[in-house]
């Protein structure tokens, strides 16, 4: 079996091959591509053409974990070649147009929540702001249908073809977002529910199986109604407030995913056991590319703010933790 890197020069060279007739002289290149908590090798196909400027990018790193679990690599590239193949004519669907005209585009532009720390390199290519140990990014929406939601980063280049400085696209976002994809609140055991429903069966079953649980001892998913990228749901105060009001205490929120958070009362536990748990789940349940933050926050629901409640070492989400730096105690010569 042969290693990534020879994988993925054998990629390039032979990926082509699995192409129809009119990509045999199109250009391709392997370039690093910075995803949400890692960087991947992104393979491009260029078709000199007028509209067929802008190409799917395939990614070597599925490409490869798809040859290790087959060995089978003609079988892996025609795989890919056919995903590449209908990217492209749900691109034909795409007005590119729209994408960097202002006007249309100020209505599309949306939040997300990614972490600081494990993200530093593609936020510095990108327009954003900090909130506590997670940065708000900005995406433009570009279909939502019942399968989901297509978007695109905004980065710097994109957002100076558009004219929108950081501050403006903050604004608009704050509107469109909830406006798009409108945060929802549920108790654990609502989602429990709706999942044992969607199955077939019967409410007055699930209600048995589920029971009845005070509400200050539920769990609540904080997400939006499309359950993607749905953390930053948490940014809308007035959701955390009326929950807070409901449960008679300040909440502890705790990052299930990007996807979405988690509230509980503060009576309900330690905010470093909630950390060193989220951290765990993080690490054993939650790819690399969905984990949020291993860390606990703490809504006051009288002052109305979110504040850190954990300072845990374990910053970054790839199970990297930073050495603490050594401190030297001068002494005196003997």
């Amino acid at each position: 079996m042969m290693e990534y890197e020879i994988f993925k020069g054998v990629v390039e060279e032979k990926f082509k091959e699995f192409l129809p007739e009119k990509y045999q002289d199109a250009q391709v290149e392997i370039r690093p591509v910075d995803k949400v908590n890692r960087t991947l090798d992104g393979l491009s196909i260029r078709v000199n053409e007028p509209g067929m400027n802008i190409s799917p990018t395939i990614y070597v790193n599925h490409m490869y974990e798809d040859y290790v679990t087959t060995e089978n690599l003609n079988a892996t590239l025609e795989r890919a070649a056919e995903g590449f193949m209908k990217a492209m004519e749900q691109k034909e669907s795409i007005n590119v147009n729209e994408l960097t005209n202002a006007e249309c585009a100020k209505d599309k532009i949306v939040f997300q929540l990614i972490n600081t720390e494990q993200n530093k390199e593609m936020l510095a290519n990108m327009p954003h702001r900090e909130f506590k140990d997670l940065s708000v990014i900005y995406r433009m929406v570009v279909k939502i249908d019942g399968e989901g939601i297509a978007s695109t980063p905004i980065h710097h280049g994109l957002a100076e073809t558009l004219g929108f400085t950081e501050e403006q696209m903050f604004k608009l976002a704050a509107e469109n977002t909830k406006r798009l994809l409108p945060p929802v609140i549920k108790s654990m055991n609502d989602v429990m529910r709706d999942i044992f429903m969607k199955d077939g069966m019967p409410p007055e079953i699930a209600d048995m199986m589920l029971g009845e649980m005070p509400p200050e001892q539920q769990m609540y998913v904080i997400s939006n109604n499309k359950g993607i990228n749905g953390a930053v749901s948490m940014l809308y105060e007035d959701g955390l407030h009326d929950l807070a009001e409901k449960l008679g205490s300040d909440l502890y929120i705790m990052p299930s995913s990007i996807h979405e958070v988690i509230a509980v009362s503060t009576d309900m536990g330690n905010p470093n056991e909630l950390a060193a748990m989220v951290a765990e789940i993080n690490m054993d349940q939650v790819a690399l590319d969905e984990r949020l933050s291993n860390q606990v926050y703490h809504y006051d629901k009288d002052l109305r703010k979110v504040t850190l409640a954990t300072d845990t070492p374990n910053k970054r989400l790839d199970g990297i933790v930073a050495e603490a730096p050594m401190v030297y105690e001068a002494g005196k010569t003997r």
